[in-house]
Order: structure tokens, then sequence, then C-alpha cells
């Protein structure tokens, strides 16, 4: 979906909003948008805007590690190849090139900033494998809570910076631009309801996925694509929007919050067998690699699976290690399953496929930079190219801290200006409706998972595009006085636009299937 025209959700009176001006709004609080701020100079007047609180983000909840050359015996040529051939062909080798190269050195700015790596008992890193890695290469803290560690330093590193002001549960709305078209801030809404306008040249859009667009997700609350559908309402341009990964293995049913527990990857790494109702390993028949093969693969020989044998999940089978590798090695997961009366040291974890990370987002360079003259964007929300049609394991928050570093050193290095005033900010045509948001947001759930998932075809992407745009043209044209309701129109804006790209990819390539592709040597 391309927008002809500037367009704004918001529609309001801001006659006694309240106008700070900073220099740069980053929106987004995980490791993207904590780092990219600490990373600026500390002469720079930063906001960082988060919609559910500091500790709510994809950010958080990432298990496995970081994935970065740090043995003599790996090269970041080696990297550079794993992430090409887990991307299909489709990545951007300059980006590549640039996240491989760029992740020693930003590991250590982040133990400089407090973050504790698990380390053996002779003091030296604990390095792990994970899927389609063909060396151990991935860093991890607390065993599998490397997110949780990562964030909380971040956060303490945050706290101590004068420059830097965190606005907590505030909501975006839209970007703002100037008459030139060039970024003049954000507009947003506070858990007092009260709108504020963040006046500023540069934004940073670090807002994280589009995961609670599935019914089924690992990923916050806060991940409806807010920051995506926001820039691209600015007249960002978007790219590989059809590329939504599904991680093979989460816990069969959902917490009070509706999101799915990850079983981190990092266990098959460490020997977790993958096995179906009969007992029987599976993924031996189904590729090289067997258990450690790429994420897309996995996911559709599970599903595969369930659908042959008729079961809502199939099983993944650790109880080769003992029970003391695996509270120390996999605390939070070993301590998860237990709440849930599973002892992962004697029964098989049910898994199912959920949706879980996003190859595309808002297009950038390796600077972060966008078509739109001060906008950025970083993390799961930018599209680098450096994931092609399939991320590599552990790549993600590697891509945090290289990419939000570079968009900091790029707005550093620009010569410092005012923001401008809007050029427009607000639509008076939106109408006052009182429709039923939650049921909207169900329906778009269901419609994402039943026809946009992990296998698609072209006359379910077509019902799906009918009734996705249906929903879109009557949210777009309703008045929004909310973060629900603004999520609501974010989701059926990028909702979409990866349907539409889905449709328009009539080959089946990484994590995009289409079981109706003639190309019968991709079909498991």
């Amino acid at each position: 979906m391309v927008f002809t025209q500037r367009q704004y959700m918001f529609s309001h009176d801001l006659t006694d909003a309240e106008t700070p001006d900073f220099d740069v709004v980053i929106t987004g609080s995980g490791v993207a948008g904590l780092y990219t701020a600490l990373c600026l100079d500390k002469g720079i007047r930063c906001a960082v805007l988060n919609k559910l609180g500091k500790e709510e983000s994809n950010s958080i909840y990432a298990q496995g590690g970081v994935a970065s050359v740090t043995l003599s015996s790996d090269s970041w040529q080696s990297h550079f190849s794993d992430t090409l051939t887990a991307g299909a062909g489709l990545c951007d080798e300059q980006a590549v090139k640039t996240l491989v190269t760029s992740g020693p050195d930003n590991i250590r700015q982040l133990m400089a900033l407090g973050v504790q790596f698990d380390r053996e008992k002779n003091g030296e890193l604990a390095i792990s494998t994970e899927g389609a890695h063909s060396i151990n290469r991935i860093l991890h803290c607390g065993g599998d809570a490397t997110g949780y560690y990562i964030v909380e330093a971040l956060i303490e590193a945050v706290s101590g910076r004068e420059n830097i002001t965190c606005f907590d549960n505030t909501a975006l709305f839209d970007v703002l631009t100037d008459e030139n078209g060039s970024v003049s801030g954000v507009v947003a809404q506070g858990s007092d309801g009260k709108y504020i306008v963040l006046r500023a040249p540069n934004v940073v859009i670090a807002s994280g996925g589009i995961g609670r667009v599935y019914r089924n997700s690992t990923n916050a609350g806060s991940a409806t694509g807010d920051g995506i559908a926001a820039a691209m309402r600015a007249g960002a341009a978007v790219g590989h929007m059809e590329f939504v990964q599904f991680h093979p293995t989460a816990l069969i049913h959902p917490d009070n919050n509706m999101r799915y527990f990850l079983i981190s990857e990092a266990l098959r790494g460490e020997g977790a067998i993958l096995r179906n109702r009969k007992w029987e390993p599976f993924l031996q028949n189904v590729h090289p690699m067997a258990d450690l093969a790429p994420r897309d693969i996995v996911s559709r020989a599970i599903v595969n699976e369930m659908r042959k044998n008729d079961v809502p999940n199939v099983y993944l089978d650790i109880t080769s290690r003992s029970r003391e590798f695996l509270k120390n090695r996999f605390p939070v997961i070993y301590n998860e399953c237990m709440k849930r009366g599973i002892d992962i040291a004697v029964n098989w974890i049910p898994v199912v496929p959920v949706q879980h990370y996003f190859m595309g987002g808002i297009k950038t360079d390796i600077n972060g930079r966008t078509n739109i003259d001060g906008l950025y964007a970083c993390g799961e929300s930018a599209c680098t190219g450096v994931h092609g049609a399939n991320r590599l394991a552990s790549n993600s928050l590697l891509e945090c801290l290289v990419f939000g570093r570079r968009c900091a050193e790029d707005i550093g290095g620009k010569t410092a200006k005012q923001a401008s005033d809007p050029a427009l900010l607000c639509d008076a045509s939106k109408t006052e409706r009182a429709l039923d948001f939650e049921t909207y947001r169900s329906q778009i759930r269901n419609t994402m998972t039943k026809k946009g998932g992990i296998i698609r075809n072209e006359t379910e992407l077509t019902e799906a595009i009918a009734l996705i745009k249906d929903f879109y043209t009557t949210l777009s044209e309703t008045a929004i006085h909310s973060p629900s309701e603004a999520a609501t129109l974010n989701m059926a804006t990028v909702a979409l636009d990866i349907l539409e790209a889905a449709k328009a990819r009539k080959k089946s390539v990484g994590a995009h299937y289409r079981s109706d592709d003639a190309d019968k040597e991709l079909i498991i």
C-alpha cells in the first residue's frame, strides 16, 4: 500500500497541548531505542517514548542471545555467509557486512554499559550455537534471559544521562513533517489521555515489530506496528513486508496477556530433538541440518506433521540433558515450564509454531536513514536488508545495536537545527463513530493467522486483502481517541501491506511460502 499524499491519524484540537523541543525523538524503548539514545552525544537533547512502559518490549523477551564473532576459530566471513544463506538470496550484502564486522565492537560497548554476558568457569565468554549457524557464536545473559538483562542494563544507563528524557506510557500517533516534507516531530498521547507534540528535526522509529497483528505470537503487547504505520502515513517507503518469521517452538498455550512463551532455538543448539506423536524425530528426513535447519523449514515441517496426524502440537525433547544443566543454562524456560506442570528434565515440551519476528519494515540505508529527511529507523521496525527473506537466529539484537549506533552517529554528524512547524497537524474529515475496536482487532488477527500465515495461497490472500481493506477504510475515516484505537488502525495498515506484498510475490522464498508455487523443489 502506497500513500499518494501525506496522511495523519490524528484529528483533535491541540490548543492546550505541551510542545517541548528536542533534537531527537526516539519511539520505542527496547534494545534498539535505548542503545540509540545512549550512543548519542551527551549534548544532544533526546526524548524516548514507550507505549506500555520501559520494561515491555520484544527485546525484553529475547531468550537466545546475540550473534557476534568472538572466537579465534570464527570469522566475520563465516557469519556473513551464514546470514546470506539463511536470507535465501535476498539479503543486502553491504548491510550484512556492516552488521557482522561491527558486531564485536558493539559487544564491547554493551559490556562497558554494564551488560554481564555469561562466562565459563575459566572466565571466558560462554558461547553457544543456534539453528543455521555453522559455528558457535551466540553470547547470552542469565542463560536464556539475554534480552531482559541487556534491557535492564540499558535502562540503568539511560537513567544516568541528563540529556535523555523518557516519556513512559506514551503512545505515538503520528510522525509530523513540515511543508518541505522534512521531519518536525511527533504527536503522542500520554496515559492521562492528554496529547503532546514533541518538536524535533530528527525522529528514530525503534518501536518494534508487528507480532500482535497475528493471533498467536511471542511478541509483547506493544508490537502492533505503530511506528511502521506512522512512518507510512508520513510517506516513508517500506520493504520486504511479506517476510514474517514464525518461530517453530512456543509453548502450546498463551499466558493471560495472550503472549506465547518462546522455547528458544538454543535448546536445539544444545541437543533438543523435535518428535511427533509416535516419538519419531522427523526433521532428519527434511533437511541436512535436521533440528538446526532454518526456522521457516522447521516451522513448515511441524505444520505438516500436525496436519498429517490431526494433532495440535509436536514435542521438543531435551531429556538427554541433566536437570542441573537445564536449570543453569535455561533457567527461565525451566521455571516457566515447571509452573505449567512440565518438567523438561523428564517430560517432552508441547510446542507449536507462532509468529515471532518481522524481516520487513521501513526501508533504510546502512545509517538508518529513510527516504524522508530527518526520519530514521532501526531494530525490528526497519528493513535494512540484513535478514533477506529469513532472519538468522540471534542476528536481531545485533541489528538493534549496530544500526542503532549508526543512526546516532549520523544524527550527531549533522549540523544542528531547530524543528520547523508541521505543515498539517490533523485531519478534520475524520468521523465520530462508536466502533467496536476490540472486535476489529480480533478479526484482523484471525484473518492474518488463517490466510496470511506460515503457508499462503492466491485465493486466501485475495480474500484476506478484501476483508482487511474494508476494515482499513472504515478505521482510517474514523476519529481515533486512544492508544488501543490507534493500534487497531495501525494493525490494519501493516496487515494490508503484508498481504499485498505476499500476493505480489508468487514464488516461495525464505519465510514466504506459497502452497500454489509451481516449483515443486520448494515444497516440503
